[in-house]
Formats: C-alpha cells, sequence, structure tokens
C-alpha cells in the first residue's frame, strides 16, 4: 500500500469542503472533484492551469483536472 503524504493532506483539509466526491476517467484522464452533489455550476472557467473550476455563483463547488496523470507528474 502506497503510503499518504502529508502535503497531500494539508492539501486536502484546505479544499473549501469537509465532505467531496471524486471519479477518475482513466480513459480520457480526467479527475472530476465535486464539493456538492449535484454541483449545480452556472459558470466554469479555465484557468491558466489548465484546470477548469466550476461555480454556483461565486461558490467553488468542483473542478475537472484535465491530464490528471501528467499533472501529477508535474508536482
Amino acid at each position: 500500500m502506497a503510503a499518504i503524504s502529508a502535503d497531500l493532506i494539508d492539501e486536502v483539509l484546505a479544499l473549501p469542503a469537509r465532505q467531496m466526491w471524486t471519479e477518475y476517467d482513466a480513459e480520457a484522464d480526467v479527475l472530476y472533484i465535486s464539493f456538492r452533489k449535484p454541483q449545480q455550476a452556472n459558470d466554469s472557467i479555465m484557468e491558466d492551469d489548465g484546470n477548469v473550476y466550476h461555480y454556483r455563483d461565486d461558490v467553488l463547488v468542483g473542478i475537472t483536472v484535465l491530464n490528471a496523470s501528467k499533472q501529477r507528474q508535474r508536482a
């Protein structure tokens, strides 16, 4: 079993929600992270990091991580 790094724990604790849902599509190499179920996002913004941030009004409700395995290698 792989150990969970302290950095990962810090990053998860810094996220804007205490509960979240994730799904990884290996074929598309996309990681979906939702902070609300359902998200009901009414705005999405692709940032310079290549990820798509989904908002319901001004609240971050989800993140779509494109090329997730490649981003993991960058970290």
